[in-house]
């Protein structure tokens, strides 16, 4: 697949897959004879990959590091896995967040809907 394809099929910019390739994040590309890339299944699951974690929030420090470690082999397992259980402790802790302001929400848009059907008028907004 050419970087337009790739692009296109997962929603990320050419610059930006350019800037990964760039930083290290992703492994070296597989390019034709005349020097254009041609991204292969194993890229395009790398793609996949920091686009995933990059939308949970993961920090580019983090995935270099999760990359380095990748590039290591099987001897960084552990210390992988760990800074995987990390980043999951960080969004469960987001979420916990997102549920307590959503749970706020409602309960604002409740007092509204009560308002407006004339069912509390113990409330005065100034």
């Amino acid at each position: 697949m050419t970087i337009t394809e790739v692009s296109k099929k997962y929603e990320i910019t050419p610059d930006t897959i350019r800037y990964y390739e760039r930083i290290g994040l992703l492994p070296e590309i597989p390019r034709t004879k005349s020097g254009i890339r041609d991204f292969d299944e194993e890229s395009c699951r790398w793609i996949e990959f920091i686009k995933c974690m990059r939308s949970a929030g993961m920090p580019i420090e983090a995935l270099i590091e999760y990359i380095t470690l990748f590039k290591q082999g099987r001897k960084t397992i552990t210390s992988r896995k760990q800074l995987l259980i990390e980043q999951r402790e960080i969004l469960l802790e987001k979420q916990n967040e997102i549920k307590k302001t959503i749970e706020k929400l409602d309960y604002k848009i409740e007092l509204y809907n009560e308002i407006e059907a004339g069912k509390r008028k113990d409330f005065m907004e100034k």
